[in-house]
């Protein structure tokens, strides 16, 4: 069974910085990719970053330079390390491969 679990996520003030971690089992997150999206209240799902199979990386304009996705081998994990946060950030963070979904951690970001 699949199983993706997202942690890291917490309230932090503007400026301020956060490692979310997907961790996965049932599945080598080595020989896949990896991505994560956020969704907020009143928008569209959006894709953050995603990491290939090949190590090839992809942000959205509003989190380049500031989010950087990469692997964590020894923990079968993807991580997003998110740096400058402002409260346009503020939202629940998810994981993804394949077809599998983790369940979000909630990132928060005040002024």
């Amino acid at each position: 069974q699949v199983q993706l679990v997202e942690s890291g996520g917490a309230s932090v003030q503007a400026g301020g910085s956060l490692t979310l971690s997907c961790e996965a089992s049932g599945i080598d997150f080595n020989t896949k990719y990896g991505a994560w999206y956020r969704d907020a209240p009143g928008k569209q799902r959006e894709l953050v970053a995603l990491i290939s199979r090949d190590g090839n990386t992809i942000y959205a304009g509003s989190v380049r330079g500031r989010f950087t996705i990469s692997r964590d081998s020894t923990k079968n994990a993807v991580t997003l390390r998110m740096n400058g946060l402002s409260p346009e950030d503020t939202s629940v963070y998810l994981c993804i491969t394949d077809s599998y979904w983790g369940q979000g951690t909630q990132v928060t970001v005040s002024s």
